[in-house]
């Protein structure tokens, strides 16, 4: 098995080196991820400059880009075969309801999965995440579950582990985004020159958090899996829409 690994919070981050760790053996693994932390970075492609593609001492590769950029290059030309499966981790946070909009660790997922790829985006809910091992052994279980019985097709799957030993987890869940209410107001401040700047204030307390989301899956210390898909379309408006252009 063929398995690429990446994220947003650069090819530093414990998680990835947790990840990578829990993965091993289970086949050929290759990580190419950011040189720095893009987390928010969303589905960013770098269009306006070359990258480049750097390799460090314990045999990750790195690129000066974002976490779509590390799974594009490494799909459509950097490597010289084609991954069995994307795993996107282990975010240091949680990627849950609204967070997926901005999440890099969702966005080299979503890459994945764009490119014909099942793909897995691992993230541990925690601020000052310690449990990697237990959310490297989900994914592990994930893949091994993927290599034994495939989709027969791509697959994308949003994975949110709770910062808990794995013994004391309740189970998995597979679950509905849930929805946060409104992002706080953004923080002015002053800059060494005097200047006026803002920092983007945190994200809003869950709103939608009942049966079936992830959030509540999360409150009964159980793994979430949430199945994702890109297409945007508000299939429920295209005859409101209509009418209104049509008047």
């Amino acid at each position: 098995m063929r398995i690429l690994l990446s994220n947003d919070d650069g090819y530093f981050a414990p998680g990835l080196a947790a990840l990578a760790e829990g993965l091993s053996g289970l086949g050929e693994i290759t990580v190419v991820a950011p040189e720095r932390d893009r987390s928010g970075s969303s589905n960013s492609l770098t269009l306006d400059r070359p990258l480049s593609l750097y390799k460090a001492h314990n045999g990750f590769l790195y690129v000066n880009g974002t976490p779509t950029d590390c799974v594009h290059m490494a799909v459509t030309g950097l490597l010289d075969f084609e991954p069995d499966v994307v795993v996107s981790g282990i975010n240091s946070g949680a990627n849950m309801g609204d967070d997926t909009l901005y999440s890099g660790t969702v966005a080299a997922a979503t890459e994945g999965y764009l490119l014909g790829i099942p793909s897995i985006a691992v993230s541990l809910v925690s601020r000052e995440p310690a449990h990697y091992a237990t959310a490297a052994r989900i994914a592990r279980e994930l893949v091994e579950r993927l290599a034994r019985d495939p989709f027969g097709g791509p697959v994308l799957l949003n994975v949110n582990v709770p910062d808990i030993a794995y013994e004391q987890l309740s189970g998995i869940e597979v679950t509905r985004l849930g929805r946060r209410h409104k992002a706080q107001p953004v923080l002015p401040g002053k800059n060494p020159r005097g200047e006026t700047v803002y920092w983007v204030g945190p994200a809003g307390g869950a709103r939608e958090a009942g049966p079936g989301t992830d959030f509540h899956a999360l409150d009964r210390r159980a793994v979430s899996v949430t199945p994702l898909q890109v297409d945007l379309t508000h299939a429920g408006q295209i005859p409101l829409v209509d009418g209104w252009i049509r008047r």
